[in-house]
């Protein structure tokens, strides 16, 4: 498949740079395969039924965007450079591997210096990318990073605005708990307390689970053949308690919805190698295109995405080309919010909308 076949005309003024308030409030798209509908996503207590599942992926986006300054002494005085920083994930030698602008400006040995509890050494660079290691470890270094850095922001945001105070409770889940993502599972961002509530009294279940989105999310597709893309890897865990209350929510006729597709790849991947949900942990690089077989989701919760991006390709495989490319007509033409910050859309095929 070419990726001409994911594309599409995006207006720039449907890029949403701030969210809905309150969350909830953003519209919501459904797409249950025949029909689509304009909604909200409170009326997603009209679409979801008792015994269904949500999948909530509780990753907690660290504030990985650092802007220090290196100090070097020479002949000539002290000589000072700005440093931006963006961390892109821990490494098992305890440095952090992080993306460093201008890279020509730092030379391995010399630290960059973010704030006076908050500094680090350059240890090597390979492959364009620096390996940190910082003064502090552990909850220190936890504290130190939330008072230092900003939200990584999504590039396509980042460009029209800097990250604010704001962003760091935007673009945060209400559930967020294990710290590692530089990205966030964007589809969750629009629950609050109030529907979370109003899905527990419907019946609706909800199951958590962890997949580190990493910086490779936003990294564009470079090949006309799609076969040719290889996909970033990234760190996931399904605990033996969550594969088992969505193996039981399947048995008993409930449907299980990933929220997000950060989620969406994690349990298909978990069910990979047997087409059945169990417990799993490690680094996942699955790519889903047109063809795939999806063993676990029913139906999808997901944003609306970039044009020719893996994403692009996921829900195309999940719903088909031809109702996928209706979807974001429909979605442009009705001037919905595109990206991260922007507004939410249900996919249900045709077949899990006959068991509701």
């Amino acid at each position: 498949m070419k990726l001409s076949d994911f594309d599409f005309d995006l207006p720039d003024h449907l890029i949403a740079t701030r969210p809905a308030v309150p969350r909830s409030s953003a519209r919501l798209l459904v797409s249950d395969g025949v029909e689509i509908h304009d909604q909200r996503v409170t009326d997603l207590t009209s679409w979801l039924r008792r015994g269904d599942r949500l999948v909530l992926n509780d990753t907690r986006v660290i504030p990985a965007r650092l802007f220090g300054m290196r100090v070097r002494n020479s002949v000539q005085g002290r000589v000072e450079a700005k440093i931006e920083v963006t961390l892109l994930e821990p490494r098992s030698d305890g440095t952090w591997s992080a993306l460093i602008k201008p890279l020509r400006k730092l030379k391995p040995g010399e630290t960059v210096i973010f704030a006076d509890d908050l500094h680090a050494r350059l240890e090597k660079i390979e492959e364009g990318q620096g390996h940190l290691r910082f003064n502090c470890k552990g909850d220190a270094f936890d504290t130190a990073l939330e008072a230092a850095g900003a939200m990584p922001l999504p590039p396509y945001i980042a460009a029209k605005r800097a990250a604010d105070a704001r962003d760091k409770t935007d673009y945060q889940t209400v559930w967020a708990k294990t710290a590692g993502a530089v990205a966030a599972p964007t589809a969750s961002l629009h629950f609050d307390e109030t529907l979370l509530q109003g899905l527990s009294d419907l019946g609706v279940g909800f199951t958590y689970v962890t997949l580190h989105v990493g910086a490779g999310t936003f990294l564009p597709v470079k090949v006309d053949d799609i076969s040719d893309h290889k996909m970033h890897s990234e760190w996931g865990q399904v605990s033996g308690k969550a594969a088992a209350e969505i193996a039981a929510t399947k048995a008993a006729g409930g449907r299980v919805i990933p929220v997000g597709t950060t989620a969406l790849r994690l349990i298909e991947t978990a069910a990979h190698a047997t087409g059945q949900i169990t417990a799993w942990e490690g680094d996942t690089d699955i790519f889903i295109t047109p063809g795939f077989s999806f063993h676990v989701a029913d139906a999808l919760m997901t944003n609306l995405h970039l044009p020719k991006s893996t994403l692009m390709m996921l829900v195309a495989a999940f719903m088909g080309q031809d109702q996928i490319k209706r979807v974001y007509e429909h979605a442009v033409a009705h001037g919905y919010r595109f990206f991260s910050y922007g507004d939410a859309s249900l996919l249900i095929p045709h077949t899990a909308l006959e068991r509701s």
